[in-house]
């Protein structure tokens, strides 16, 4: 394999977290940089504090590391953006920029730019979303990942920039918090499972989205960027799917484990973020040029999501 050194900005964020560790495994730990802009609680291997809305800081850190790969995956998410739009677009667009030019200017061979199925909107299909649907995003979030899109084509088409790219659904996972996400709740409700604690539900219990299990986002984004490059027909962003449930038949299968399990719904602004989005995701394209098939679904996920939890919280597993 070809020596490689990796960059992942917004390395304590949930992707971050949950990526590092296999990248070490891949690269080595002393090939892996993290980057962000606070320290972690439990450094492994090299971090680096970083602003990456500032192109100098991340130059500097290119430059010394003889970095190779860059992971962008520094954004202020959906909920968290509507709070403050015109913030939330500066930073989501200040950092892309400057990954991208400085990608460009320091021959960086790939980079990594995650988007959203929050850059889908009210006029694409809601099930089977295909890959070339309209994109008319009702979020600052949104805007700003078909903007990342637009603006990973341009440097590929105009410098030759090998930028590659997922749109990921609702992600869950173990390893960190809630961070400001419309499908957050998915994550939430465990932490609430497994401490023996009711959970209210900030979407209404039929509202069906697109959800991945964090094992199977992390091996679909290792298997995109390992792909060869005449593999990567789509440089906007590859449609991504694992399955797709409700409030409702996530508490279901949490209750096989904790039948007393109680959730209350009580919907609020992110009830219209997530009626906007799509309900079930076509991934074809991806499954045909590079391979992709998920492993999880949802019973497969609730097991994983309580054992993990369970050990973290020091409780008891239950009896499926």
């Amino acid at each position: 394999m070809k020596r490689e050194t990796i960059l992942v900005i917004g390395a304590n964020g949930q992707i971050g977290t949950a990526l590092l560790p296999r990248l070490q495994a891949i690269y080595g730990t002393r090939s892996v940089i993290a980057a962000d802009l606070r320290r972690p609680d439990h450094e492994q291997g090299i971090f680096e504090r970083m602003d990456a809305t500032k192109a100098d800081e991340l130059a500097d850190i290119v430059r010394r590391y003889r970095v190779t790969q860059i992971y962008h995956l520094a954004a202020i998410l959906s909920a968290k953006g509507e709070s403050d739009p015109i913030w939330a677009w500066n930073l989501n667009m200040a950092t892309l920029l400057n990954v991208l030019e400085v990608a460009r200017v320091h021959r960086i061979r790939k980079v990594f730019v995650p988007s959203s199925i929050a850059a889908f909107g009210d006029d694409a299909p809601k099930y089977e979303t295909p890959q070339t649907a309209v994109l008319d995003p009702a979020t600052v979030y949104g805007i700003s990942k078909v903007a990342a899109e637009n603006w990973s084509l341009y440097y590929h088409k105009r410098y030759g920039l090998d930028v590659r790219s997922l749109r990921y659904p609702g992600l869950i996972s173990y390893q960190s918090m809630p961070g400001g996400g419309t499908t957050d709740y998915a994550v939430a409700i465990f932490h609430a499972a497994v401490q023996g604690k009711p959970y209210d539900c900030f979407l209404s219990e039929n509202t069906m989205l697109p959800m991945m299990y964090m094992d199977d986002a992390l091996r679909a984004t290792l298997e995109l960027m390992e792909a060869p490059e005449n593999r990567i027909k789509v440089r906007t962003s590859y449609n991504l799917a694992g399955m797709s449930f409700t409030p409702a038949e996530l508490t279901a299968s949490i209750q096989t484990y904790f039948p007393a399990f109680n959730v209350r719904y009580k919907p609020d602004f992110r009830q219209a973020i997530a009626d906007s989005w799509p309900k079930t995701i076509d991934d074809t394209v991806a499954r045909r040029d590079w391979g992709w098939k998920p492993e999880f679904d949802l019973p497969h996920m609730t097991q994983e999501m309580i054992t993990q939890l369970s050990t973290i919280y020091h409780t008891l597993v239950p009896t499926h």
